[in-house]
């Protein structure tokens, strides 16, 4: 068994492009998610997965590895089975957003943990606390319906579970959102990108979705960390000072 990390890292943003080369303390920030992905000690392999050679170019100069991968691959999904190659059935793929150098090597020790010890799991995410009704009915913010053992049930951006008769009681535990990390089982991860889109994961525009509707079973972990990613300018200089903060 070998279990990868991979981040898949594209040049192009609608609201910030080249975003993974803005200079953050110093690195450009697919550096620094390299860096703190690194820390996670169930990785034997920590790659990026990127279309752009500039890309590549800044993360080997930082001492990580890149992969090219083809531009037109259809989602990040597609980009890190590429770029592992011929990997095994038995082989643990994890997929990290390259725009979060804030996040926490144990959380994705934690999933890699949680598929190789569950040989049931096809797939593991993660989830934390919905904090606010803002939160709970913004179709930006991905909510998880949890079965009693922690495996989802169904992604949705509608304001899930429903509360019929009041204010939905956040503290309750049953309101979660979704995290963007993800840990495949080899065998499954074959499948899955050989699978068209299920009508389900175009309606709402959710590629989990289509893992659910194949019959997979997905593992969550519970984290209370929510990230910090890097979606605008704006959001880079705010985590610039996190990153000089923590140094």
């Amino acid at each position: 068994m070998k279990i990868y990390g991979i981040i898949p890292s594209r040049f192009g943003s609608s609201r910030f492009p080249g975003k993974p080369l803005a200079m953050l303390a110093g690195k450009p920030l697919v550096a620094w998610v390299v860096e703190a992905v690194k820390r996670a000690g169930t990785l034997d392999e920590v790659l990026v997965a990127t279309d752009d050679e500039r890309i590549v170019q800044a993360v080997e100069a930082n001492g990580g590895k890149a992969v090219m991968t083809p531009s037109e691959l259809p989602s990040g999904t597609d980009r890190i089975a590429c770029a592992a190659g011929d990997f095994a059935d038995d082989d643990i793929l994890v997929n990290i957003q390259g725009d979060e150098p804030l996040i926490d090597p144990k959380l994705v020790d934690e999933l890699v943990m949680k598929l190789r010890d569950n040989p049931a799991f096809s797939m593991a995410t993660a989830v934390t606390p919905i904090k606010t009704l803002e939160d709970y009915n913004a179709k930006t913010v991905v909510k998880v319906v949890l079965d009693r053992d922690d495996s989802a049930l169904y992604f949705s951006r509608a304001p899930i579970p429903c509360d019929r008769d009041r204010t939905p009681d956040l503290k309750s535990g049953l309101y979660v959102r979704h995290l963007g990390i993800y840990a495949y089982r080899g065998s499954f991860l074959k499948r899955y990108i050989k699978e068209p889109q299920c009508e389900l994961e175009k309606t709402e525009k959710l590629e989990q979705l289509r893992a659910l509707y194949m019959g997979a079973k997905i593992a969550v972990v519970r984290t209370a960390d929510e990230g910090v990613g890097v979606d605008t300018p704006e959001d880079a200089v705010r985590v610039e000072k996190l990153l000089l903060a923590r140094a």
